[in-house]
């Protein structure tokens, strides 16, 4: 479940957060509230470090100086990760030949916001607007298939 209808409606909440002016209660209000809003996580700033850092080649003078300043706050340094998504996913398919195709469409949105002493110093956004996908697979031997392999890979072990 999400607040937002659309990847647009989601993202136009997120276009509203103005740096170093929106605060946690500003936030809620724009539907990124981990308390209430589903897909909303809370970072810590050790985790942070982690999203920034993924290896040892990212050095801290690699990191956008608000999210340094941030840093060295310690725990007044913080994260929302949201993850809002919408998705649909429909089976379709032939018994007799075993034909099965997975229709999936949606939408989904992800956003990573820096909040230091409860002000949004950083923010950043990807997502997928638009998800339609399909999926064909074939099973001739029908629902044994799935059995029959999985006990010719067990005996093989």
């Amino acid at each position: 479940k999400s607040q937002w209808n659309s990847f647009e409606e989601a993202k136009a909440s997120y276009d509203s957060i103005i740096l170093n002016e929106t605060t946690t209660g500003d936030l809620q209000e724009l539907g990124f509230d981990p308390y209430s809003a589903p897909n909303v996580r809370i970072l810590s700033y050790l985790d942070i470090i982690q999203k920034f850092s993924p290896n040892s080649s990212v050095t801290n003078d690699d990191l956008p100086p608000s999210v340094r300043t941030c840093l060295k706050s310690r725990e007044k340094c913080l994260a929302y990760e949201a993850t809002p998504s919408v998705s649909n996913s429909k089976r379709v398919g032939n018994v007799v030949l075993d034909l099965l195709k997975r229709i999936r469409n949606g939408w989904n949105f992800n956003a990573l916001i820096v909040i230091d002493h409860n002000t949004v110093v950083y923010k950043i956004w990807s997502g997928v607007p638009l998800i339609d996908e399909e999926e064909t697979r074939r099973n001739p031997l029908g629902p044994l298939q799935d059995s029959v392999g999985t006990a010719v890979r067990s005996g093989a072990e």
